[in-house]
């Protein structure tokens, strides 16, 4: 990291390890972590998706979905910009690629009266426009990011800048498991909350630990959030879904875990996507939050460690579990989880009767929906048979 933003990594680390050994600031969070983001969230028993099997396990959601703004990411913010108050800073910086990220800072940034400026790759500012328009109704200013491949990592990149510039005044809420120690940690413990949710409720609905874990991954904190606390559960297995995107060539995919190999970014040492001479590669995605070359290094330990399984599904994959949720269940998911949501199907029918499952479902999808309009227009112009609207006919309402 550069030297001008050490001493504010050490003074942010000093303000963690305090906060989290005071009773007063774990009141204060958890009471807004309840009273304005509306946790507990539930744990939803899939009835129709899991019959969708045919074999008898039981998928259950975490409806993370359900959260104030739509997603997991509220549980963070609150929480960093709760700490950026103790340390008397009262403008923050953030990131985003899929908006939820932003959206939720820029909430929180209101409630709190601070100042918010929110970076985003300039094609996440197109495929996201109505999360875009929320951040500017809560009082943030987005700036659109034109360089490189104008996504999460530029928009990453930028934040840092204008952290650096400003290190004196301003607080970097980075939204999920990556860049410099003590941000994975701290992300982490604030996303926790989710696997101790879900772990009270499956043993108050079903009277054991579940079998499977499945989340997304891109940087990789709602994963985390779910598997933190089952990990010292060595009869829990989990699996962890990247985005295969279009293929396994450069540039068409975001499997970092999967298909990436060591090296540094923003601050970290963990799995990258990167050339032979280390130049970092274009990720794609459908899914912007996913949409990132690099992942969290408790990850990369988790991968090598082989305490999680790493795996990926591909863009036409996740929209077709983005539909079919959509249509069984009633509820529509973000593209993110879609992914997950694809890897249950795909690995639904070898499983043995009884077996649970549960699938972290981070966030809503209508901030997906008219990407997936869009697919499924192009897919009619070019006479394409939409695999989406088969599973519509063979599962009406």
């Amino acid at each position: 990291m550069p030297e001008t933003l050490m001493s504010a990594l050490e003074e942010l680390e000093a303000a963690f390890n305090d906060a989290r050994t005071d009773p007063g600031f774990g009141r204060e969070l958890s009471s807004l972590l309840s009273d304005f983001a509306g946790r507990p969230t539930p744990l939803y028993l899939a009835g129709r998706l899991s019959q969708s099997c045919g074999n008898g396990i039981r998928i259950y959601l975490k409806r993370e979905d359900l959260n104030h703004t739509g997603a997991h990411k509220i549980n963070n913010c609150l929480g960093q910009v709760l700490l950026a108050g103790r340390m008397g800073k009262k403008r923050i910086v953030a990131e985003t690629g899929a908006g939820q990220h932003g959206v939720a800072t820029a909430t929180v940034c209101a409630l709190f009266s601070a100042e918010c400026v929110i970076y985003m790759g300039e094609e996440d500012t197109i495929r996201q426009r109505a999360n875009v328009t929320r951040m500017n109704l809560l009082g943030a200013r987005v700036v659109p990011v034109t360089s490189g491949t104008r996504t999460l990592k530029d928009a990453t990149n930028e934040a840092l800048r204008d952290w650096a510039t400003n290190v004196e005044s301003t607080h970097y809420v980075i939204g999920s498991t990556v860049g410099p120690h003590p941000y994975p940690e701290m992300v982490r413990e604030f996303q926790s909350v989710i696997g101790k949710e879900a772990k009270a409720q499956i043993m108050e609905k079903e009277g054991r630990l579940p079998d499977i874990l499945i989340a997304c991954v891109g940087g990789g904190s709602n994963a985390l959030g779910l598997f933190h606390e089952f990990l010292p559960d060595t009869s829990v297995k989990m699996f962890g879904v990247e985005a295969g995107g279009n293929g396994s060539t450069p540039g068409m995919h975001s499997a970092t875990l999967s298909l990436g190999t060591p090296g540094v970014l923003h601050g970290s040492y963990s799995y990258l996507l990167q050339d032979d001479d280390g130049q970092i590669s274009p990720a794609h995605s459908i899914a912007p939050g996913l949409d990132y070359p690099g992942v969290g290094p408790e990850h990369s330990f988790l991968k090598d460690s082989r305490r999680v399984t790493y795996t990926r599904v591909s863009d036409r994959e996740a929209v077709d579990a983005f539909v079919e949720l959509s249509r069984l269940e009633g509820i529509i998911p973000a593209l993110e989880p879609s992914h997950a949501l694809a890897f249950v199907k795909k690995i639904g029918a070898d499983l043995a009767r009884g077996t649970v499952v549960i699938v972290n479902l981070s966030g809503r999808g209508d901030k997906d929906a008219d990407t997936v309009a869009r697919i499924f227009e192009e897919a009619r112009r070019n006479g394409g048979n939409d695999s989406t609207e088969e599973t519509g006919r063979e599962n009406p309402r």
